[in-house]
């Protein structure tokens, strides 16, 4: 590796993110445990030979030994988990049929693992080259995980739109992942995915250095303690380096694939968004920085110096404590939650609130109006709130929070400062070991953060809200002045996103809905920055769109919101048009949607512009 960072001496002592004024140069070297595989004949890149239907099956492909899955196998339940989790594959969804692919493309898979300069560990990079790879195009599709996905995450945005175009796809993992690692036992997922132990096998994914106190899994999103979200854009860029190499050992005889002369186009969603735009800042030492050529972000969650942005550590802490009383507020709710269920639980949260001087009001009708309103007047929409009630019901908030509040920190396993900790669990959420079936599927089945796969949250507070004091130790981590909270700050700070490159196209899309990652908190702050600055932007808000194509799969979200593939792929089409043969870029655009209220997917239910 050659390393060069133009940054000042006080900066040289402690490592930071690589932002734009800092560049680096990387050698072959760079790149280890390296695989090549084929898949053809019965397999394939984009599905693993599932194809839609097989995809659309409700229960995963199975493994012949549960303990001890082939490297095949979890690929192709890898594959399967991560289209389900991402995209809407119901009949009358539209995917497959209105827009997307699930195209056979066979082809090779080259993968390896690559590392930031200076941390502690590696994250994934995987490059699909299709058989029918365009040499006289040469285009290269670059896609980040979404959410703390694995390096599957994104197959269903860069790789349902770039193979079947003749495109490589490069992803990457982005520092996250699911290789999770069960500290008793000291077992992770292999180079293959497949299971392995530390100290047996030499490419473990992830073998972290845990407190004394730690116990139960550790994931390397929480765990790793080099805070990957700040360097997303960087391991963006490596993916990109090693679709490079991989295309020079895939075609010697076209070689060398540079940047001069191998397009490239980076596009992610959520999480991926936002590492799109964090790499269209990344001077890769060329001099101009002219390694990415466009960037397409969907919804993506980054967090600018600008006038309305919140970081999302702030506002997931803010709604884990607020939101379940302000729902109250609210009528006409998406289900689920079912509110009949729900009613209760978020009532006696209102009271419990008002009790800790947290909100006003002595009924429960006013409790949650204050409640609303103090979200209303931190920047939450309706619509934001409306639509967050699933983020509510599924506990996504204080999932968020708990395993951010260790990644900024950059904490080590047993050392989470509000005493959190990971584990499998029993239905009654009781902690166990984790069997050798569980441990050989965490990689395939994860999403990057627990609950899930078997693995959930342990928080073992008594209490007449058992969740209440552990997310206000959360909350206080942004808001207090500990040092706990000044070490989650400055993590959270080191993710703060600069300028992009001038005259790189870049187009963001997000929906009005969203109410994981709120538009009025990311997006529109970015675009309103990047904007003012002169550079190539243009903004697409989707009306009646939330932050989930995959829950439009329950009846009441897919009548009332639309998904947000369709826009993705849209716009990397006039992406490509415009590189290709200077076709316009499309239009800043407020998109007036349809609702579906139950029948198939239409184009016009879309209106995309």
């Amino acid at each position: 590796m050659t390393l060069s960072i133009a940054a000042s001496p006080a900066c040289a002592a402690k490592r930071k993110p690589l932002l734009s004024y800092r560049v680096y140069t990387m050698t072959d070297t760079d790149f280890r445990a390296e695989r090549v595989t084929e898949h053809r004949d019965g397999d394939d890149l984009l599905t693993a030979g599932l194809g839609l239907t097989g995809l659309r099956q409700l229960a995963p492909p199975a493994f012949a030994d549960p303990a001890a899955p082939t490297a095949a196998e979890l690929r192709r339940r890898a594959i399967w988990s991560n289209w389900r989790g991402i995209a809407d594959l119901a009949v009358g969804g539209g995917y497959g049929e209105v827009y997307g692919s699930t195209a056979t493309v066979p082809g090779r898979e080259f993968s390896a693992y690559a590392t930031v300069p200076d941390a502690k560990h590696p994250h994934r990079v995987l490059v699909q080259v299709p058989d029918s790879f365009d040499r006289k195009r040469r285009c290269v599709v670059i896609a980040p995980s979404s959410g703390s996905r694995g390096v599957y995450g994104a197959i269903s945005v860069g790789g349902a739109w770039g193979l079947p175009k003749g495109c490589a796809v490069a992803y990457t993992d982005k520092g996250t992942g699911t290789d999770y690692f069960d500290i008793a036992a000291r077992a992770g997922a292999r180079a293959d995915g497949t299971p392995g132990v530390a100290g047996r096998d030499d490419d473990l994914a992830f073998a972290p250095d845990v407190g004394e106190n730690a116990r139960g899994v550790a994931f390397k999103h929480a765990h790793s303690q080099d805070n990957p979200e700040a360097d997303w854009g960087v391991h963006v860029h490596q993916a990109a380096q090693y679709a490079l190499r991989a295309l020079d050992r895939a075609f010697p005889d076209a070689a060398p694939f540079t940047f001069e002369n191998t397009r490239t186009i980076a596009v992610g969603i959520s999480n991926g968004g936002g590492a799109v735009l964090r790499a269209a800042e990344v001077d890769d030492g060329r001099g101009d920085g002219r390694w990415l050529d466009a960037v397409v972000a969907g919804e993506p969650s980054v967090l600018v110096d600008a006038e309305g942005a919140r970081a999302l550590y702030d506002y997931a802490t803010d709604a884990a404590l607020l939101m379940p009383c302000a729902l109250l507020h609210m009528s006409d709710l998406p289900q689920p939650p079912l509110q009949a269920q729900a009613r209760a639980a978020w009532t006696e949260r209102c009271a419990t609130l008002r009790a800790l001087g947290l909100v006003e009001g002595d009924t429960s009708e006013a409790q949650a109006r204050n409640a609303y309103e103090r979200m209303r007047a931190a920047g939450w929409t309706d619509e934001a709130l409306r639509a967050g009630a699933l983020s509510v019901g599924f506990d996504l908030w204080r999932a968020v929070g708990v395993t951010y509040a260790s990644a900024y920190g950059r904490y080590r396993a047993g050392e989470h400062p509000c005493g959190f900790s990971f584990a499998t669990t029993n239905a009654d959420a009781s902690v166990r070991a984790a069997s050798a079936q569980e441990r050989a599927a965490w990689w395939s089945d994860a999403s990057g953060i627990p609950p899930g796969a078997g693995v959930g949250i342990v928080d073992d507070v008594a209490s007449a809200d058992p969740k209440l004091m552990r997310l206000r130790c959360l909350r206080a981590l942004w808001q207090g002045d500990s040092a706990d909270a000044e070490r989650v700050r400055a993590g959270v700070a080191a993710t703060r996103a600069g300028l992009p490159r001038r005259k790189l196209p870049l187009t963001v899309i997000h929906g009005v809905d969203d109410g994981l990652i709120p538009m009025a908190f990311t997006s529109a702050p970015y675009v309103a920055k990047v904007k003012q600055a002169g550079r190539d932007v243009r903004f697409w808000q989707i009306k009646n769109a939330q932050h989930f194509d995959a829950f439009l799969a329950l009846p009441d979200y897919g009548a009332r919101y639309l998904p947000m593939l369709p826009y993705v792929y849209a716009a990397l089409d006039r992406t490509l048009a415009h590189l290709e043969t200077g076709a316009p870029l499309p239009s800043d655009a407020v998109v007036e949607t349809t609702p579906r209220k139950g029948q198939p997917l239409t184009r016009e239910h879309l209106a995309i512009p």
